[in-house]
């Protein structure tokens, strides 16, 4: 089954307007962690269309782009570090979600949401494991989450321009947990996780 015919085989069942949500940001280090929503009309075809994670950066931004063309509504839930280290990671994303889904001005019959639930949200839902592979509206969802994600952190890259965010987008590379050890955490590093509050620091 294609990622499209996915989503039609739920709007034959009569949930006509699907909104596929995802996030990115949950692994990183450093910075907010992103989620939206996407809604796509039942005949588009986008080609390309795929899991984020598969997509190189330019191919991405292009993707990106038709979704917010072509998508009949899009929302978007950013969480910032400050308060993923208040409420841990998971509660954070779940946040991020129900933001996403709060800015929709079209309100779904369906959702379905990468490997999570939302058991405050009275709308019908579907989560199974890897929906940015089997889902179209959720590898869209999954596209725009992880173009805006990386957006802000290329203007964070700027104001810490020693952390070179732009590279790793503050996973845990190498590179970053080496920097890191160098310079110390910064402030939009995530102080409840273990690899950014267990650094050995050489001062």
């Amino acid at each position: 089954m294609d990622i499209y015919q996915h989503d039609e085989s739920f709007r034959e069942k009569g949930f006509i307007k699907i909104a596929g949500i995802d996030e990115a940001g949950r692994g990183p280090l450093a910075g907010p962690v992103v989620a939206a929503a996407v809604i796509l009309p039942r005949d588009l075809r986008i080609e390309g269309l795929r899991d984020s994670k598969k997509v190189p950066e330019k191919e991405r931004a292009s993707l990106f782009m038709q979704i917010l063309s072509f998508s009949i509504d899009i929302g978007i839930g950013i969480v910032e570090h400050e308060e993923i280290d208040k409420i841990n990671i998971l509660q954070a994303t779940k946040l991020a979600m129900q933001k996403a889904l709060n800015e929709l001005k079209t309100k779904p019959d369906m959702l379905i949401i990468d490997a999570l639930s939302l058991p405050s949200v009275n709308i019908e839902q579907f989560s199974p494991i890897k929906a940015d592979s089997k889902s179209a509206s959720v590898a869209a969802a999954s596209i725009v989450a992880k173009h805006t994600r990386d957006t802000i952190m290329l203007k964070y890259h700027d104001t810490y321009p020693e952390y070179n965010f732009k590279k790793h987008k503050g996973y845990s590379t190498e590179e970053h947990m080496n920097l890191i050890k160098l310079h110390g955490p910064c402030p939009i590093h995530r102080m409840t996780f273990r690899k950014v509050k267990d650094v050995k620091l050489p001062f």
